[in-house]
């Protein structure tokens, strides 16, 4: 596989009870649900694979584990902006299917039971002030908000130092809503005020 690398933006949102104990416990902890949905996008900002350019590129992970994280079989699918042409939708799928080695790659061979391929479909995001929203039609959305204190209402609360794959630094958020569809999945949450994240991202291999 050639050398590649990526950075740019990550936004979460899992169907947690905000704070999620996982991020705080490298995830030891039992979610607050049987199973624990875990969406995330990144858009990539600067990139390449090799000699393929994956500037302006974004996809997105879906995800269900059992009631710990950390004890692995998880579900995993992957969806890869349609936008992208073969040579990129090629990479990418190299890179998220964890056969290109970095984060990707640990997390299939550590924690990953059922991979469930990757798919491609338009992905629609936005990122105003604090918010961050997300949808890819018929597999997943949400809508989070950045937490803030009464000091600092512009700026979101931080958490340093975990062990989360995009970033040891991660913006604490809460949803406004989830809805899950695709890759088998299904689940329906809104005004629930669940949890959410957002952070910089950069990966390479």
């Amino acid at each position: 596989m050639p050398n590649w690398e990526i950075s740019g933006e990550y936004m979460e949102s899992c169907n947690c009870d905000y704070l999620c104990p996982c991020i705080y416990t490298e995830p030891q902890e039992a979610a607050t649900n049987d199973n624990c949905y875990a969406m995330m996008l990144y858009h990539i900002e600067k990139g390449h694979f090799g000699d393929t350019d994956l500037d302006d590129q974004t996809f997105a992970l879906i995800i269900r584990s059992g009631k710990v994280m950390a004890d692995g079989g998880w579900i995993l699918g992957v969806v890869v902006d349609e936008k992208a042409n073969e040579d990129q939708r090629q990479a990418l799928s190299a890179i998220t299917g964890g056969k290109a080695g970095g984060v990707p790659a640990m997390i299939h061979e550590g924690v990953v039971g059922d991979f469930r391929e990757v798919e491609f479909h338009p992905v629609i995001w936005t990122m105003d002030g604090l918010k961050r929203t997300v949808s890819i039609p018929d597999v997943f959305s949400f809508e989070i908000e950045g937490v803030t204190s009464r000091n600092f209402p512009d700026e979101p609360i931080h958490l340093e130092n975990t062990s989360h794959p995009a970033n040891s630094r991660l913006a604490l958020a809460r949803a406004s809503s989830l809805h899950v569809k695709g890759f088998g999945l299904d689940l329906d949450m809104a005004g629930r005020g669940n949890n959410g994240h957002f952070a910089p991202f950069s990966w390479s291999a």
